[in-house]
């Protein structure tokens, strides 16, 4: 018999309000799929359930800000996950945003205080995926998950 790797796991959940921050979502994805994880995409709205979030090693959240606020499903998937039971997991969060971007904050605070996640350096913010070098620091977000999952 031969030895099978068992490939980490991600699941990265956005709420996307016209589109960017799923777009991000997905290069981030790709970031991730360099190195070798295992990735799943789904919005906040198909996360109905604890057990939609079990069996994971790292976990990406983002949301796109509206009115200085994350959307709506994001707050009820952050409610979930706060029973989910996420402690030591990896974490990452991310966003697209307007004007101010506070929901990546709101997000990575979210999960490094109240579920005591072990973070990527910092949230990842972008106006949007094709600007100012967006694709690539998607990717690379992804990637320094990927670096903090070795671990």
């Amino acid at each position: 018999m031969e030895d099978f790797d068992i490939m980490s796991k991600a699941l990265i959940v956005y709420a996307s309000r016209a589109g960017e921050t799923r777009k991000i979502g997905e290069l981030i994805a790709e970031g991730l799929r360099f190195s070798a994880i295992e990735v799943q995409v789904t919005s906040a709205k198909d996360i109905k359930k604890m057990d939609d979030l079990a069996g994971f090693d790292a976990y990406i959240f983002g949301s796109a800000t509206y009115h200085g606020e994350m959307m709506e499903s994001m707050k009820t998937l952050l409610f979930l996950a706060e029973k989910a039971g996420l402690e030591k997991k990896t974490g990452g969060a991310f966003g697209a945003f307007g004007w101010s971007g506070e929901a990546p904050d709101r997000i990575y605070e979210t999960m490094k205080n109240i579920f005591q996640m072990d973070m990527a350096g910092v949230p990842l913010r972008l106006k949007s995926s094709s600007l100012g070098g967006g694709f690539k620091m998607a990717q690379d977000y992804g990637r320094e998950i990927a670096k903090k999952m070795e671990k």
